[in-house]
């Protein structure tokens, strides 16, 4: 028995990696602009391109996403690294402070 073609959906779900899709992106552009191609194949390939950059754009922004919160944890903890110093900074100069004072008892 014959197998069917997968329709673009279905290829499309089959999420291929960034590099994966980024590669069949370049192929169908270089298909495109050097095959002479009929009307029906370049509107499919352009609907397969739009798919692949689609899903480029996405896996795109996802990452854009990740680095975005891996920052703002960074500037975070450099923050709480930074208080926690100062914070210890002052308890070391109230410290100080105590020898230099009168005691009564």
């Amino acid at each position: 028995m014959a197998r069917r073609k997968p329709t673009m959906e279905e290829e499309v779900s089959l999420s291929p990696s960034f590099e994966e899709a980024l590669a069949g992106l370049e192929a169908i552009v270089e298909a495109m602009e050097h095959e002479n191609l009929p009307l029906e194949e370049l509107v499919t390939h352009y609907e397969k391109g739009a798919a692949l950059l689609s899903r480029c754009e996405s896996i795109l922004q996802s990452a854009r996403g990740r680095i975005e919160l891996i920052t703002l944890r960074n500037q975070n903890e450099i923050a709480l690294d930074a208080n926690s110093e100062a914070a210890n900074h002052e308890a070391l100069s109230d410290d100080s402070d105590d020898d230099n004072d009168i005691r009564l008892f």
